[in-house]
């Protein structure tokens, strides 16, 4: 798997200041996407050893609240396998962090997924939903882009077998 970057300190993806890992390659192509240079599954620079340490390295401090995973597309079929091992190895590490992914498909096709049920949905605190639709373009949402997105408490809708949606406390 590739990435673009990694942004520390971050306050616009998810609650908190957090490390946002933003990875390479998406298939969906929105329109009026913000992060078209994303979309290339060879842009960047490969994910490494050293590429996850500087990820958990960013995330000792008390005041980073946990990780976000953009892109790209986190779980498009090509990186599924190092965002699982990068939820796994950061909840085993860090388990008070919260890990936030965001993601073009569905909750309902999330949950058709073997592989993301297995290995990476059960790492997963908060999953925001859906394409981003610029016909729906909404800057009131907190951190959504287009109002057909969800913000949705992942451990709580697989516990609840529905979707919960997420509310900040």
């Amino acid at each position: 798997m590739n990435y673009i970057k990694i942004t520390k300190n971050d306050i616009a993806n998810g609650v908190g200041i957090r490390t946002v890992l933003w990875v390479s390659g998406c298939t969906m192509r929105c329109k009026e996407c913000h992060n078209q240079s994303t979309w290339d599954f060879n842009a960047g620079q490969p994910f490494t050893k050293d590429t996850m340490n500087e990820l958990l390295n960013s995330l000792i401090p008390d005041y980073v609240a946990g990780l976000t995973l953009s892109g790209g597309h986190p779980l498009e079929k090509q990186n599924q396998q190092q965002i699982a091992n990068i939820v796994k190895t950061v909840k085993a590490k860090y388990p008070t962090k919260t890990i936030w992914l965001y993601t073009g498909y569905l909750y309902e096709n999330i949950l058709k997924m073997p592989f993301v049920i297995r290995n990476i949905l059960p790492y997963i605190d908060i999953l925001v939903d859906g394409k981003y639709d610029c016909t729906k373009r909404d800057i009131t949402l907190a951190w959504c882009g287009s109002s057909n997105q969800r913000v949705i408490d992942i451990q709580k809708s697989l516990k609840e077998n529905k979707v919960i949606l997420f509310k900040e406390e």
